[in-house]
């Protein structure tokens, strides 16, 4: 394969947020090369929940066959725990996919690398960047290919590299750092006897076992231990390990007799204190890193490439406005904080010390209460999440996500909100006949950049006019103190 040299956009790493990235910029058209050090996607047991505010964002940019056939949950609402506590009830709107999706990591991974490619980007498997460094308008890269090495130059790089990031700590990314006091063994095994190990969370006085069903007779359990992590923690798991801390969990004897996978991990958290740096970005566990309790990582991987990649592509087509690319960080280094904190207090309330029955029996009650579930359902789901305004009088909406209208247009025909940012293009909104004529004569100079299109009054919009950008979060509204001129120039300059 001939390597191309100078790319608008270099991804180092491709797992699935990279990837996703990658296909970002592909539907964008931005001449793209992931450089992934695995040469295939691994088949083992990873990240595979995906939450309502992912889900949703996926839908919205074209990436439905990514996930699972859809199930119907009643009231849009599935069960789902905090910190092993049952009762927590996750909702989404009524024309919003489930709010809650199993799709295992390498399932993603491949869809989303068959997006890119159809897309014309290039994805390097086994390459490693050995080397980075920027000059005045470019990043440049050394990568290794076996014994081979090339050169790269990119107008971007994303680190999308992991939790031990190369390009965060080559560029001297600085971080806020929570050493590991939890010790997790994971493991895809048979036993000698099925029942030994008792399926759900289950806690004891000396920690907890996570086991579920994995298929042919194998079960996928996670022994928790809260004494510390040991000495060496990149040390490879055996299956005594594993057969060990499990029965010390439980306070009997179980009998591993085969593993299909092994391996360690615990609850050290980092968050680096920007996520942007000139022309270089970070994405996913590159920028944060948590106790991987309730699922979120993926989801948050997810929201951070979705919400990057078209801010990319507008730095690089040129139709970005001032400032556009650092909103990056703005709006996702705080999302990514609070999905550390909500971990972090998870782990607290997990910890077996019987002292803490009280705490649990109060969060237990908490939970069940409308007030209590829907807070922490927001944040786990990511539901909650509403970027920082830019315009001086913002509107209430702005930074809001848009749910899923169903809407009318002007001439009869049924749409929705899903369907029409599938071109990825910022959406305007209009609903009034008043309206439509002068915001189209006040946007015509984004006509380019912008989509335009009129609903009937009765369409359910909550203003006569909204300006949606591409991953559905609302950029301004008519009720707004800023013109619309204003905030197109805010977002996207002063037109082509």
């Amino acid at each position: 394969m001939k390597l191309m040299e100078h790319v608008e956009l270099a991804i180092v790493g491709g797992g699935p947020v990279g990837l996703l990235l990658a296909a970002e910029a592909g539907r964008y058209g931005i001449r793209t090369t992931v450089m992934e050090t695995e040469t295939a996607i691994a088949d083992q047991p990873k990240a595979n929940t995906l939450h309502a505010r992912a889900i949703q964002s996926l839908v919205r940019c074209g990436y439905a066959a990514a996930l699972p056939p859809g199930r119907d949950a009643p009231g849009n609402a599935v069960s789902f725990h905090f910190a092993g506590l049952d009762g927590l009830t996750i909702r989404a709107p009524e024309h919003e996919p489930t709010p809650l999706a199993k799709c295992p990591q390498a399932d993603l991974e491949r869809v989303f690398e068959e997006h890119a490619r159809a897309k014309g980007v290039q994805i390097l498997r086994g390459h490693r960047a050995t080397h980075i460094r920027r000059t005045r308008d470019r990043v440049h890269l050394a990568v290794r290919s076996g014994h081979d090495e090339h050169r790269i130059s990119a107008d971007y790089v994303a680190a999308a590299d992991g939790a031990h990031s190369f390009i965060r700590e080559q560029i001297g990314f600085t971080k806020d750092f929570h050493a590991p006091r939890i010790s997790v063994l994971l493991g895809v095994v048979r036993f000698a006897d099925p029942a030994s190990a008792p399926a759900g969370w289950h806690r004891s006085r000396r920690g907890w076992t996570v086991a579920r069903d994995f298929g042919d007779g194998y079960t996928l359990i996670r022994a928790i231990t809260f004494t510390g992590t040991p000495p060496d923690r990149r040390a490879p798991v055996t299956v005594e390990d594993l057969q060990r801390e499990a029965s010390y969990i439980l306070g009997r004897d179980l009998k591993i007799t085969e593993t299909l996978h092994l391996r360690r991990f615990s609850d050290v958290a980092m968050l680096a204190h920007r996520f942007i740096d000139g022309r270089i970005a970070l994405v996913g566990d590159a920028a944060h890193t948590h106790f991987p309790i309730g699922g979120q990582g993926l989801s948050t991987g997810i929201q951070d490439a979705l919400n990057l990649g078209w801010k990319l592509a507008h730095c690089i087509r040129g139709t970005a406005g001032k400032g556009l690319l650092e909103t990056y960080d703005k709006e996702r280094r705080p999302a990514a904080s609070r999905v550390i904190d909500n971990t972090r207090a998870q782990t607290a309330l997990m910890r077996p010390d019987p002292e803490l029955d009280p705490l649990r029996a109060l969060f237990t009650e908490l939970i069940r209460q409308d007030q209590g579930r829907g807070h922490l359902s927001g944040a786990i789901s990511a539901q909650d999440t509403r970027y920082p305004p830019r315009l001086k009088g913002a509107s209430a909406w702005e930074g809001r996500f848009l749910e899923n209208l169903m809407l009318m247009r002007s001439d009869g025909r049924p749409t929705d909100v899903v369907e029409l940012l599938a071109a990825g293009r910022p959406l305007l909104l209009l609903s009034e006949p008043e309206a439509d004529s002068t915001y189209r004569t006040q946007s015509q100079a984004w006509d380019s950049v912008v989509s335009t299109v009129t609903v009937q009054p009765r369409s359910g919009l909550p203003c006569d006019a909204l300006l949606l950008r591409p991953d559905g979060y609302v950029a301004w509204a008519s009720d707004s103190a800023d013109p619309l001129p204003e905030a197109l120039r805010v977002w996207f300059g002063d037109g082509p």
